[in-house]
């Protein structure tokens, strides 16, 4: 009998919060299992990050609003993490499933995510975050589509397909991340992948005169690439979440991180003709291919490839410029996108964010504004919720490049809920970097070669540029954006170059809020994994 008092006590408590936090939109439940399993990408025989024995792993479809129940199931011989490359887990960064947020989840056992994809629509996906687990798999893609009653500025396509590109290694992780402990520089891929699938190992069948839409992601480590198809044409209708312009291309370039949804018309002879991917700003440039099969062909892909752009910088540049916001279409409410007027908002205040490649001690390493992190076993939002001193302190990143030679640390950068904010990215080498904020969407209001100054606002976009949460910097150039800090918690800025972020390329950013309240900031989760300094500590329940 007291048993039962006790199930349906916890049963409520669970009813209550389910009922204040989330409300009634519903729930989408997933149990997966990550094992190790042999894999042939590009011909050989690998150990690879299986989910459910699926690489990639299982797309998760959802609708905006939905709360997704993940139980994850660590069956590797090491500790794993997942993190969500979009998904702003609104007043949640206790699910974002990074080192600074998440204690790993220790082999044998598992740990439920539960996250909401509050406001959010588009084109996402997920991978593992911790000891170079991406070069060897576990990523997947993430669908979230409008509501039923709000509209979408297409007609429904035919059909719907991920599409997750990127570089690729035979040398398994393990000897990766032995690479970049030693404090050497990462090696060079050797080769590029779609959906896990070396030349021609991938087939995406559709119908003659049909329209289908591709989400392609780049999903690699290091390497921006260039996605066309033979013979046919890409309309982009949306970028991480925001409907753009509809403008048509033959070829379109995706930088480390980025995701793409494209409608592509079967408006050809029934034939097969190649997808392609291409390494941009690489020398050799990789190549490999996929097909569309058009259901009716008797004919397998022929002719030659078709080529992608051979300016390194300029064209790329012109085609970011030319992907704009589509202020009339709906975003995951009725309203508009374009009734957000941020270029009508003036910024608080400026962060200027230079990266760098320093040698430290002896080992390559790389850093933001002179500050390599250094990661701890505790992660940064427990200390910061238990009040652990001795873990970090905030402000120790300046929001401006100083002069002197760089230095390790954790380094966390302190701002404001509801501040308003420019962040300018400057890269003064010359790779083409990629740079992603967790729990955020920001407007990339502008990008040019040279350097940054306040006299380079005259130039920005504020009017109709994208919202979306990964952008490039090409070489010896800088990148503006504009971004609403609306969401309390401990966020991750990194490097998308994976090496680069491995070797400290990245720093967390304490949004905060004084009023402790679950309008803000959603309490710490009742199963939340406890380690390091915080272990042995009681969470409080829901």
């Amino acid at each position: 009998m007291r048993q039962t008092k006790i199930l349906c006590s916890l049963v409520f408590s669970l009813f209550l919060f389910v009922t204040f936090v989330y409300g009634e939109d519903p729930y989408r439940f997933f149990t997966w299992k990550v094992t190790f399993g042999d894999i042939y990408p590009l011909g050989i025989k690998q150990r690879g990050i299986l989910i459910n024995g699926q690489f990639p792993g299982p797309r998760i479809e959802c609708v905006t609003n939905d709360n997704l129940i993940i139980s994850v199931h660590n069956e590797l011989n090491e500790p794993f993490l997942l993190s969500w490359n979009g998904i702003q887990h609104r007043r949640n960064s206790w699910q974002d499933g990074l080192s600074g947020t998440n204690c790993p989840i220790p082999p044998g056992k598992n740990f439920t995510y539960v996250l909401q994809v509050k406001d959010q629509i588009g084109s996402f996906f997920y991978f593992p975050s911790l000891a170079m687990h991406k070069a060897a798999g576990g990523f997947g893609g993430i669908a979230i589509w409008s509501r039923p009653r709000i509209p979408v500025p297409f007609p429904p396509p035919a059909g719907d397909f991920t599409l997750l590109a990127g570089d690729w290694f035979k040398r398994n992780h393990t000897y990766l991340r032995a690479i970049l402990n030693r404090g050497h520089k990462f090696p060079a891929p050797d080769g590029l992948l779609i959906n896990g699938r070396g030349w021609n190992g991938y087939t995406v069948t559709v119908d003659q005169g049909k329209t289908y839409r591709l989400r392609i992601s780049n999903v690699g480590l290091t390497t921006s690439i260039n996605f066309r198809i033979q013979g046919h044409k890409m309309k982009l209708v949306e970028v991480e979440g925001s409907h753009t312009l509809q403008n048509t291309y033959t070829a379109l370039d995706i930088h480390v991180g980025q995701s793409y949804s494209v409608l592509v018309t079967a408006d050809q002879p029934a034939m097969d003709y190649y997808m392609v991917v291409s390494s941009r700003f690489t020398k050799p440039v990789l190549t490999t291919t996929a097909v569309l099969h058009y259901s009716n062909s008797f004919k397998g892909v022929s002719g030659a490839l078709p080529w992608g752009p051979t300016d390194q910088i300029a064209w790329s540049l012109s085609q970011a410029r030319s992907i704009r916001w589509n202020l009339t279409a709906s975003g995951p409410r009725p309203n508009p996108q374009g009734s957000y007027h941020y270029g009508l908002i003036k910024p608080a205040r400026t962060i200027r964010l230079a990266n760098s490649a320093p040698i430290i001690n002896r080992m390559q390493r790389y850093a933001v504004n002179r500050v390599s992190y250094v990661p701890t076993s505790t992660p940064l939002k427990l200390a910061d919720y238990f009040k652990i001193g001795g873990i970090f302190s905030v402000g120790s990143i300046s929001d401006y490049p100083t002069g002197g030679g760089a230095y390790l640390q954790t380094s966390v950068m302190g701002a404001d809920f509801r501040s308003f904010v420019e962040i300018v990215f400057e890269n003064y080498e010359t790779t083409v970097q990629s740079w992603h904020i967790d729990g955020h969407s920001f407007f990339v209001v502008g990008m040019d070669g040279g350097q940054w100054a306040p006299a380079s606002r005259k130039g920005y976009n504020l009017r109709d540029t994208v919202s979306r949460c990964t952008t490039q910097v090409y070489p010896k150039s800088w990148t503006a954006i504009y971004m609403a800090l609306d969401n309390v918690g401990m966020w991750n800025i990194r490097s998308e170059d994976w090496a680069r972020q491995y070797l400290g390329q990245q720093f967390y950013l304490r949004v905060f809020s004084p009023a402790n309240s679950w309008r803000d900031e959603y309490p710490i989760p009742k199963n939340a994994l406890l380690c390091g300094k915080a272990a042995g500590r009681h969470t409080r329940p829901f």
